[in-house]
């Protein structure tokens, strides 16, 4: 009678107890120290750095729940298709990472656990090296989302295109908008300072050509950013 009930809670497989907890501890393991590399060399949000820590061990059991079964791989890669046209594409060094993580998930699930770990330890290298010698990366710290308020007549497509090349390394406008009737114009760019001492200039600058209306410079994303 247990025994029935044993094998109806375990369903049809070979894989004992012992052969899925060790792939799937091992795969958070090496989830939580990718996760802590991220966290330490690039600027992510909380719930990515949470998610990157987990998702080798739901790549883990995904691949030994499919072990060869062509129905259920074909089931699951339409589930993937899903969460990907259902999410936001994230920065270039967030979807290597997801994929870094996909990898260690797949290795670990196919009981390469060895692998895994040498894979991640030799990417972890990689990664740090190229952020030593700048490979690759950039300083958040210099970047800026810049919101100016212009007046109406002020053309704006050319009218700071002088300050911006002076005092950063590149900008581009991310939108613009009217407000107040039509009178005057919201501009929203997406600066990189040249040092950090350019950004007072690059204010006072634009002071004088926008007639001391609001400006607002600050390090989050525009979406995020209060209205002026």
């Amino acid at each position: 009678m247990l025994k029935n009930i044993y094998d109806t809670l375990m369903g049809n497989t070979t894989i004992s107890i012992t052969s899925f907890l060790l792939p799937v501890f091992s795969a958070l393991l090496l989830g939580l120290f990718l996760a802590l590399i991220f966290k330490l060399k690039r600027r992510s949000s909380s719930s990515f750095i949470g998610t990157l820590a987990i998702l080798p061990a739901v790549v883990c059991v995904v691949i030994m729940a499919v072990n060869g079964n062509i129905g259920a791989g074909v089931a699951v890669a339409g589930t993937f298709s899903l969460v990907r046209f259902r999410s936001a594409q994230g920065s270039a060094s967030e979807i290597a990472a997801i994929f870094i993580a996909m990898t260690v998930g797949l290795l670990t699930g196919m009981g390469f656990i060895i692998y895994a770990a040498l894979f991640l330890l030799i990417i972890g290298i990689a990664m740090f090296l190229f952020s030593e010698i700048g490979l690759g990366t950039e300083n958040s710290e210099l970047k800026r989302s810049l919101r100016v308020v212009i007046p109406e007549d002020l053309n704006y497509a050319e009218v700071f295109e002088e300050d911006f090349k002076q005092y950063t390394t590149s900008h581009r406008l991310i939108s613009s908008k009217t407000a107040e009737m039509g009178s005057i114009f919201k501009l929203t760019y997406e600066i990189h300072l040249r040092d950090a001492s350019s950004e007072k200039a690059l204010i006072d600058a634009i002071r004088c050509k926008n007639g001391n209306l609001a400006i607002l410079s600050t390090t989050v994303m525009p979406k995020e950013t209060p209205e002026l």
